[in-house]
């Protein structure tokens, strides 16, 4: 079985994929930090007890954001692997 699932990849398909998976990153990032700020601002302005639930977004967006980091590290050994 193969431990990185990017050995098979042409090299087109490597810098393809490393480029889309930069910019989902960069994406969730952006909108993390949004979910921040306002949950930020909701707490300040309402107070815990009243917008408990502007923190949801907040707790969730790191677990979603773990594995598509996780890809992306194995993307880039192969492609300086490959020295691309």
């Amino acid at each position: 079985m193969n431990k990185n699932i990017y050995e098979n990849f042409t090299d087109a398909k490597l810098i393809k994929t490393r480029n889309l998976l930069k910019g989902i990153a960069i994406g969730f990032g952006v909108v993390f930090i949004v979910a921040l700020a306002v949950s930020i601002y909701l707490i300040t302005s309402k107070g815990l007890k009243d917008s408990i639930a502007a923190l949801i977004p907040v707790f969730s967006l790191p677990v979603v954001f773990t594995p598509l980091l996780i890809n992306f590290s194995l993307l880039s050994k192969e492609i300086k692997c490959r020295n691309l």
